[in-house]
């Protein structure tokens, strides 16, 4: 992590913070997300009916995906975290685009670029980021986002 003083958030917008460490998505992870969001398509959770699909295997969910994001964040050695944080929260998304369906057995990555940083009030920092989540050996990603990340300093 790379901890900076808030005022200096700014001299970082437009650069690429680094790339997350590879994470394989396996099908008990698949299994325990349609578990607990209760959607148990068979595209996701059954391998032998999931053969006859384009895909021709089970597909993580994309909210899977986007749910991997926080975990993944924290491992850019690069990532910033403003100096004093006393808590970050989520605060949504301006853009969620699915680009490409992670098949069970893939790893994923993530890459970051801070697009924006602004003080909404004294000591709340809003940052806008680009992730874009590769899949392991394939051309196109399985995602992009912007994710607005508010921080209390």
């Amino acid at each position: 992590m790379n901890i900076v003083e808030p005022t200096e958030l700014h001299s970082y917008v437009g650069q690429d913070l680094g790339a997350s460490e590879w994470f394989q998505i396996d099908q008990d992870r698949i299994n325990a997300f349609a578990d607990a969001t209760l959607d148990h398509q068979f595209i996701h959770v059954n391998p032998e009916q999931a053969k006859s699909t384009p895909f021709g295997t089970t597909i993580a969910h994309g909210y899977l995906t986007v749910s991997l994001l926080p975990y993944l964040q924290s491992t850019i050695d690069g990532f910033l975290l403003p100096k004093g944080l006393k808590m970050g929260m989520n605060y949504g998304f301006d853009k969620l685009r699915f680009m490409a369906p992670v098949k069970v057995g893939k790893r994923i990555r993530a890459r970051a670029k801070l697009l924006e940083a602004t003080e909404r009030k004294p000591g709340q920092w809003l940052l806008k980021l680009e992730y874009v989540i590769d899949i392991d050996g394939e051309e196109k990603p399985a995602m992009v986002a912007e994710w607005l990340v508010m921080y209390f300093v």
